[in-house]
């Protein structure tokens, strides 16, 4: 399938994108699938790259949580973060390192800038998410030398009202960005030049804090912050307020299909025998790995 992809070109959609990591997942060759699906993406063109953006901010409910494909959806996640800033003229790359340091790496052919970047997908399911989800202080740590720290999530994902997320972001500068904004700029052709520098994109957190009071700094900016990218792109309110509606339409057609897994889910369960519900329960719960892993601990004592 991927020697396919890549003769053909540069088509996929989103649904092709996940069947591949899935079926790469199972190969067991982290790095391996991540450099093979690495060439695929960074080989789309602008035009199939900009309906999987605001895909892959959720990850499909089918995916096992902390499970190999789940790390692989993270990476491709990087990946496609790393294309687009490719196609706004930015120099950027995946970085190799697993831990404690940024995931994506970019730089300004033009105007001696750079800056690190991180994406967060989150399932659709998962509604309680706390500061630590966003990571907006490592960020902080890990921007070293780099001008800029660019934060990319779903937008709905973030907090709507306080949270201490806003206030971090505001006082370290980091942006707060999103995969549909990222959409709507690739959109609108923006691409940096010798005339054009993205630098106040990701510069927008500083310019937020110099007029957000102290009292307010943990308080939701993100209504501010759409109007500055509006203005930035010089389209109107509605024009900027349907870009938004289509974002909407999607995730709820998304939200339908997920629901459509849990619900075949249920009905399969209703079918087991009490022997499969009691099975399936203890593999559910990993009450094996955990004697397992006690076992192993013991052993290493008695040693």
């Amino acid at each position: 399938m991927i020697e396919y992809i890549l003769l053909q070109g540069k088509s996929m959609n989103f649904f092709e994108l996940r069947t591949l990591i899935k079926n790469e997942s199972k190969k067991g060759a982290f790095i391996d699938s991540s450099d093979q699906i690495q060439n695929i993406i960074f080989g789309l063109n602008k035009k199939v790259l900009v309906p999987i953006i605001t895909e892959i901010g959720s990850i499909p409910e089918d995916i096992e949580h902390d499970s190999s494909e789940e790390k692989l959806y993270s990476k491709v996640s990087d990946i496609v973060l790393a294309k687009c800033f490719q196609e706004l003229g930015l120099q950027s790359s995946v970085n190799k390192e697993r831990a404690n340091c940024a995931d994506v790496i970019a730089r300004s052919c033009f105007h001696n800038y750079s800056l690190i970047g991180d994406a967060k997908s989150f399932r659709l399911s998962r509604t309680a998410k706390n500061q630590k989800d966003f990571k907006v202080k490592s960020m902080a740590d890990w921007k070293g030398d780099h001008d800029y720290s660019v934060l990319v999530c779903p937008y709905y994902q973030y907090p709507k009202s306080k949270s201490q997320i806003y206030g971090q972001a505001l006082n370290d500068n980091i942006t707060l960005f999103s995969w549909e904004y990222l959409s709507i700029l690739l959109e609108n052709d923006i691409v940096e030049k010798e005339t054009i520098n993205l630098a106040n994109l990701w510069n927008m957190s500083h310019i937020l804090s110099v007029n957000i009071p102290i009292s307010d700094k943990n308080n939701c900016f993100l209504i501010d912050q759409d109007e500055m990218i509006r203005l930035y792109l010089n389209v109107t309110e509605t024009q900027f307020k349907n870009y938004f509606s289509r974002y909407k339409g999607n995730i709820i057609s998304r939200g339908e299909t997920e629901i459509k897994y849990w619900e075949d889910k249920i009905q399969k369960i209703n079918r087991y025998t009490r022997e499969q519900a009691i099975e399936e329960l203890i593999t559910s719960l990993k009450l094996h790995e955990k004697i397992s892993s006690i076992k192993k601990y013991i052993s290493s004592l008695q040693r």
